[in-house]
């Protein structure tokens, strides 16, 4: 059985999170707000995005690196470098994201191998 992109609604879930979210990489904050969004997807462990507004752009340099999920678009990526520190495509957004999942747009998600998201 092939992926149907129009099925986001039976795979994916969007909600606003309840609290405040702070993500840290070596001690540097790289974004805290009131307003992330939780994305669960079957099969993954949920991902928060947050308003790009809200993250420390200066943190980031872009990459050439692009993904395509068949539900949520086409992704680029950031690498990470702070505190001496530095992780590759460790953040990822999609500009313009598919229907079923267009909450997304104007945010940014950060991979949990390379730093640690406080959620309260």
């Amino acid at each position: 059985m092939t992926a149907d992109p129009t099925d986001t609604g039976k795979r994916i879930t969007i909600e606003p999170y309840d609290g405040p979210v702070v993500v840290k990489f070596h001690g540097a904050i790289l974004a805290s707000t009131d307003h992330a969004l939780i994305l669960k997807e079957r099969g993954y462990d949920p991902v928060f995005y947050i308003p790009k507004d809200r993250v420390e752009m200066g943190f980031l340099q872009e990459t050439d690196r692009h993904t395509t999920c068949p539900y949520k678009g086409e992704a680029r990526y950031w690498s990470i470098a702070a505190e001496g520190e530095a992780a590759d495509n460790a953040v990822w957004a999609y500009d313009t994201p598919k229907d079923g999942v267009a909450a997304i747009a104007g945010h940014v998600a950060f991979d949990r191998r390379f730093v640690t998201i406080d959620a309260g």
